[in-house]
């Protein structure tokens, strides 16, 4: 679809993250579908910004395997590609895996709750077909324990990766996540009970759900 009309929905501040985050949310939620041309010259006006973070954040794209750049001639949205989304998911997974082994017993109550709040809207958005909001949710649940670990290294895989996941998880959240409610529940009493092995293997298998294309 084109770019839309009308005046951006964020600020003209936006630094280059945010400029980055606003394009990778327009390519997961289907604003820009796979194959469409995206001009740096029509998203810096839709954003309110210099052409200069717009062209960072589609190298970011590029990275992430949202985009695909072709050498003078135009920057796409890149179809969703089955082996590209499978080797994102199994990094994915081992990275939660990982996460979760090393901060289960070190997790607040207030992390614990948060999680739980999470997937309770999580719960929710999947019951009354909301997709965005069940993405949103999920996210932010998941968020949780990889914030607290502190690993940057983790992080910055995660962010490059996740999103190539996030476009193909939609599919899921369509048709069924009350899967997802119950694993999510899983995992977070084990983190509770604090039983890093088998917390490991339910956030290894919460990835390993999605259905790839």
């Amino acid at each position: 679809m084109p770019v839309p009309s009308g005046p951006p929905a964020a600020s003209r501040s936006l630094l280059r993250d945010d400029v980055y985050r606003r394009l990778r949310d327009a390519i997961v939620d289907g604003t820009f579908l796979p194959g469409e041309q995206l001009k740096d010259a029509e998203l810096a006006e839709w954003l309110g910004v210099s052409r200069t973070p717009v062209r960072e954040a589609l190298l970011r794209l590029g990275a992430s395997g949202l985009v695909v750049a072709l050498p003078g001639r135009s920057t796409r949205v890149s179809s969703i590609d089955a082996p590209a989304v499978r080797d994102a998911r199994d990094v994915i997974a081992a990275l939660h895996a990982f996460a979760v082994r090393q901060i289960t017993g070190r997790l607040t109550e207030d992390d614990l709750d948060r999680m739980r709040q999470a997937n309770d809207r999580f719960a929710e958005a999947v019951t009354a077909g909301d997709v965005d909001a069940a993405l949103t949710a999920d996210e932010e649940m998941h968020r949780i324990p990889i914030t607290a670990l502190g690993n940057q290294a983790v992080a910055t895989v995660l962010d490059q990766f996740d999103p190539l996941v996030r476009r193909a998880e939609r599919l899921r959240f369509t048709t069924d996540g009350h899967t997802s409610v119950e694993l999510h529940t899983r995992l977070i009493d084990l983190l509770t009970t604090g039983d890093p092995d088998a917390a490991a293997d339910v956030a290894f298998d919460i990835w390993h759900t999605l259905p790839t294309p």
